[in-house]
């Protein structure tokens, strides 16, 4: 076990670089200059010559990748002389447009995004894999078209739409809640659930939807197992043999796309962050997108990447837990 742990974190780091490298090239082939930018209009081309290479824009594109990749490990010193500026471990370089530590702007943002992804896994787990399990418990009934046909629609429906339809039923018309503004959980945990449970609701009927299908046609498969005959056919509780025997060989394709999802939504939700305003994650990566801030836009890629390279590895050794026959 400790080999393949070895193994796979070895291969989360050859991932990392390999995505680097590309936003490295992507954005070196795209016309706009972040030295023209920073500079401003009126700005001289002694001025413009400083600039670019205190943001080590005039080196080679190896040169400027080689750098960054090392400053991650060990840390590195933008710029020269007086103007020097050291980048502690671990270091992703400072934004072009507030000059702020890339790693700070993360760490800064990261909890509202965690705060949001978190909550709403919780809500799609209950709501999806209860709704997959009913109906495939109930195959062919009525409360099987009906729960499907719910989970259909849901998946239909776009979360921007989502999310403007509760902000109008629930905030502006009912006034049942607040419009989202995030507060920390250790300042007042009321005020923090209340705040996120309508991005939360946004994100779990769009997820929750594809896990329903998802739940029921593992379940359905599972229960046709020779084993879960042989478990009924021993006298078991019926709960004993959905849960214990049923439900968790089941979660086997669940738990894969668990890892996937909440690995993504850890680096940001754009949408439903830009939507309720919340300062996360996603709203940086788009503002940093909009105006060319490379040094953001790579620190928010490897950090996405990371965390879905991280949750797939937790997933692959999640397999071992839930269903006894990945062992062997």
């Amino acid at each position: 076990m400790i080999l393949y742990i070895g193994r796979r974190l070895l291969a989360v780091i050859g991932v990392l670089v390999a995505i680097a490298a590309v936003t490295f090239i992507i954005f070196y082939v795209l016309p706009s200059d972040p030295a023209a930018a920073a500079c401003g209009k009126s700005c001289s081309a002694e001025r413009l010559t400083a600039i670019r290479a205190h943001m080590g824009l005039d080196q080679p594109l190896w040169r400027q990748f080689a750098d960054f990749v090392t400053g991650i490990f060990t840390g590195r010193t933008l710029g020269s002389g007086r103007y020097a500026l050291h980048c502690g471990f671990p270091c992703l370089g400072y934004s072009y447009e507030n000059s702020e530590a890339v790693w700070d702007l993360l760490m800064d943002r990261l909890p509202v995004s965690a705060s949001l992804a978190l909550g709403a896994a919780v809500l799609w787990l209950l709501l999806g894999l209860g709704a997959g399990v009913t109906a495939a418990l109930r195959k062919d009934t009525l409360t099987d078209r009906a729960l499907m046909v719910g989970a259909v629609a849901a998946a239909s429906l776009p979360v921007y739409f989502t999310s403007m339809t509760l902000i109008y039923g629930m905030v502006r018309t009912a006034g049942l809640l607040p419009y989202p503004q995030y507060v920390p959980l250790g300042d007042d945990p009321v005020h923090w659930a209340s705040n996120l449970l309508l991005p939360w609701l946004a994100l779990a009927v769009l997820y929750a939807a594809m896990y329903a299908r998802q739940s029921r046609g593992s379940m359905i498969e599972t229960m046709a197992e020779p084993y879960i005959r042989t478990a009924r056919a021993k006298g078991l509780p019926r709960r004993t043999v959905v849960v214990k025997h049923g439900l968790r060989a089941g979660m086997t394709p669940i738990l894969t796309l668990f890892g996937m999802d909440l690995g993504g939504l850890l680096a940001g939700a754009v949408i439903t962050e830009s939507i309720f305003g919340l300062p996360g994650i996603g709203r940086l990566f788009y503002g940093a997108l909009s105006t060319g801030d490379q040094p953001v836009v790579l620190g928010v890629t490897l950090l996405a990447a990371a965390f879905i390279v991280v949750a797939n590895l937790a997933v692959d050794l999640l397999y071992a837990v839930v269903d006894p026959r990945v062992r062997y």
